[in-house]
């Protein structure tokens, strides 16, 4: 066991938070800086709440990160099967071996009994731990009850004493047996515990380090015990502090996204998210650099400097690092990631062809800066694909250019002109504006306000010198909301403006 192995083991009842994402990372990233192996294992023993489309989600999540994993159960590997729910034969001879050795025994306590000791303690002031009722049973009977189908568990045999560890996060650690009870090995429905499970397919599975969420800290004193008793050689623990909201309370749905699922559905790039999860809870060795490519947190990444203390969440953080990798996007690769939601407003259509992702490419390069993240794109750009004369003349904002006299002679200027010059360039745009300034004696805003209206009905927006050629070539292609030309707008709002 000389290479670094580590695994991320998540279960598959539920989208993946970004809790678990940011160990996902972690634990791939130290694999990748060690040179080790990043195992990826399923564990799916709560069959009531495990479903197949989490597993198939949680994958295309994992992947949509940018992690991939060296062995798990779509890739396979030595030490398969990867789902939890494949290997209960595995889990049922080590506790057979267990029984057999007298460190662990049957226990047939009832839901109810066992409720009631739990509710004695409280009351008591105690902290909740299993009595032991069934822990001196004679072997003979507990096989003769067994045999005659009586429901029982499997629960071990916690030796007195500490159980600890040098956490590679918290430092020395260590919890006494006295406040542990004996734990649950194997449920009386042959289903295995977690604290369980988790240790046979760790060691089996070779795994140095195992690094997680700190509310597993309670569970570690249990699985050292189960490696104690097995005389086996446990793993290396590090436990990453609790991500919390603003509001320093958990991260939970009510603070807003907290799912891979919501991020990929706001158009959070994956690269951004994956940065910004980076620093949740770890920092690098300057602690200060906060735009660290894939490479650079491979090269500096350590578990020395990940953070005790909780992370909290910020939503205006990740949206600065999403607007730095929008910037940075190629807009041929950015306009690919963004025609679904464009797909979704209407206003294209798949397939999406090269000429349009061409052209798409250089609406998001004029747009980028007014946005956050990708789902706010149709809204950035509304005015390209829609357009109302009508609406323009009725509403607060713009009715007033189609009243003021002097925006009017403007327009009935402007508006022939341009229609004259057939397809517009902003080069044509600009002669077109001078004439009309001499005929008018208007500049400035006088000039330049009422034909945006005319062009856009809106009080602002784009640059026209990147509006005028983005509507031009819109017009050409095929989409399912066609682009108005210049001309076709100006024609509409001078019938509508009666001009």
């Amino acid at each position: 066991m000389n290479k670094t192995r580590v695994r991320f083991a998540p279960s598959p009842t539920g989208q993946l938070h970004v809790g678990n994402a940011r160990t996902a990372l972690f634990n791939w990233l130290f694999a990748r800086r060690q040179g080790g192996m990043f195992v990826l294992r399923i564990e799916d023993t709560d069959l009531e709440r495990s479903e197949p489309r989490f597993e198939h989600t949680l994958l295309e999540d994992l992947r949509w990160l940018g992690l991939d994993w060296d062995e798990g159960p779509d890739v396979g590997g030595p030490f398969g099967p990867y789902r939890q729910s494949e290997r209960k034969d595995l889990y049922a001879q080590f506790a057979a071996q267990l029984i057999e050795r007298k460190q662990a025994y049957y226990c047939f306590c009832s839901p109810e009994q066992l409720e009631a000791e739990r509710h004695e303690a409280l009351k008591a002031g105690r902290q909740p731990r299993y009595s032991g009722r069934c822990r001196e049973l004679p072997p003979p009977e507990s096989a003769r009850r067994v045999a005659a189908g009586e429901p029982a568990a499997i629960r071990l045999k916690i030796a007195e004493g500490e159980f600890g560890w040098n956490d590679l996060v918290h430092g020395p650690t260590s919890f006494s047996s006295e406040v542990m009870g004996d734990p649950i090995l194997v449920r009386s429905d042959g289903h295995p515990a977690y604290n369980y499970a988790v240790v046979i397919d760790d060691h089996l599975m070779e795994i140095t380090h195992v690094i997680r969420g700190d509310d597993h800290i309670s569970n570690t004193p249990r699985q050292l015990a189960l490696y104690q008793v097995f005389g086996w050689q446990p793993p290396q623990f590090a436990h990453l502090s609790t991500i919390l909201g603003p509001d320093r309370t958990r991260l939970s749905k009510r603070h807003g996204a907290t799912s891979l699922q919501n991020f990929r559905e706001l158009g959070i790039l994956p690269e951004a998210l994956e940065n910004y999860l980076a620093l949740l809870g770890w920092s690098p060795a300057d602690g200060k650099t906060e735009i660290l490519s894939r490479e650079k947190l491979i090269a500096q990444f350590s578990l020395d400097h990940i953070i005790k203390s909780p992370a909290v969440f910020d939503s205006e953080k990740l949206n600065w690092l999403n607007r730095h990798y929008l910037k940075e996007c190629p807009p041929r690769l950015l306009a690919e990631s963004s025609v679904n939601f464009f797909v979704k407003a209407g206003y294209m259509a798949e397939p999406v062809s090269e000429e349009v992702l061409q052209w798409l490419g250089r609406v998001l390069e004029a747009v980028l800066k007014n946005v956050d993240h990708l789902d706010q794109l149709p809204s950035a750009t509304q005015l390209i694909f829609e357009y109302d004369a009508q609406a323009a003349l009725t509403k607060e904002d713009t009715r007033h250019v189609a009243e003021d006299a002097g925006a009017r002679a403007v327009l009935a200027a402007f508006i022939p002109k341009v229609l004259a010059a057939g397809e517009l360039t902003y080069e044509r745009f600009r002669e077109i504006t001078k004439a009309v300034q001499k005929e008018t004696g208007k500049k400035g805003k006088d000039l330049f306000h009422p034909v945006r209206v005319a062009l856009t009905g809106a009080v602002s927006g784009l640059e026209l010198e990147k509006l005028i050629p983005i509507l031009e070539e819109g017009a050409k292609l095929a989409l399912p909301r066609p682009v108005k030309s210049c001309a076709q707008r100006l024609r509409e709002f001078a019938a509508a403006a009666k001009l």
